[in-house]
């Protein structure tokens, strides 16, 4: 089972190995879609955990924007996993409740975020973390800045579709809408990418 523990986010033996978010890196690990008949929450969820963190954080990343929340969204979705089990009516559904949970638990920081960001007061910014810097030299690309231009939906669709590799089916379910709201969000969000990108260049 997956560390409860706040301060061990991370699997063992990853503490060498940072996230990569490039795009190129950003597929999905399919190597574990469905769970063996039998297995209890803790084999099924460290299974789970060892086969999909990784892209699952990725995934996390572009949606909420750094690495250490993205992480902490992801843990937590493994903690309700492990909890929900025994309610899971399909098993080999496992992977698709914690795509759903991650964009759920995605879209609570950034509401969280917003509210922080409206009631703080202003004062002197901290100084940048090592992870804000790793973050940074991301942002550097043109389409991640676009990609964070674009309304939450959209950019959940984008995201889930070109990064995820993920159907129209698993991204409705993932977003909690129907097949034809993830057309309309994938299409305006392309649009204004390109848009976007126009400018940029």
């Amino acid at each position: 089972m997956p560390p409860h523990d706040s301060e061990e986010r991370k699997p063992p033996g990853d503490d060498e190995r940072p996230i990569d978010v490039t795009t190129e890196t950003l597929v999905a690990d399919r190597s574990l879609g469905a769970v063996p008949v039998g297995w209890d929450a803790d084999m099924a969820v460290t299974a789970l955990y060892s086969a999909h963190y990784r892209s699952l954080v990725r995934l996390a990343v572009l949606l909420v924007r750094d690495v250490a929340s993205a992480e902490e969204v992801v843990q937590d979705a493994f903690v309700a996993l492990h909890g929900a089990w025994r309610r899971l009516r399909d098993t080999d559904k496992a992977l698709a409740y914690l795509r759903q949970s991650v964009v759920n638990r995605s879209r609570s920081v950034l509401r969280h975020r917003a509210v922080v960001e409206k009631y703080a007061p202003k004062g002197l910014p901290d100084a940048p973390s090592a992870e804000n810097g790793a973050i940074g030299e991301l942002e550097r690309s043109a389409v991640i800045e676009a990609l964070r231009g674009l309304p939450n939906r959209q950019r959940e669709a984008l995201v889930l579709r070109y990064y995820g590799d993920l159907s129209e089916a698993e991204i409705a379910h993932a977003m909690g809408i129907s097949k034809g709201a993830v057309k309309s969000h994938t299409a305006r969000g392309m649009a204004a990418l390109r848009m976007a990108l126009e400018q940029f260049s």
